[in-house]
């Protein structure tokens, strides 16, 4: 068996995903899949938006998993 040591636990999604809006956005079509599965089912514990959450710090609703901003999802 190979193991991917980039997955958090692969069993477990991000307990923020239900509340958070790249859940949204990718529902709606503004996001691709591989941000959700790279971060939200994979290595959520890599993900800037979970630290940030983790931390109580406030960050965009438009700060993509990797801390990059998309300022399309900005008005959405």
């Amino acid at each position: 068996m190979v193991e991917n040591k980039r997955l958090s636990n692969p069993l477990r999604e991000c307990k923020w995903y239900a509340l958070c809006p790249m859940k949204r956005f990718y529902e709606s079509g503004q996001l691709e899949k591989h941000w959700i599965a790279e971060y939200c089912k994979g290595d959520w514990k890599g993900c800037v938006r979970y630290r940030l959450e983790e931390e109580g710090r406030p960050h965009p609703d438009w700060m993509l998993p990797d801390g990059s901003l998309d300022e399309r999802l900005a008005d959405l």
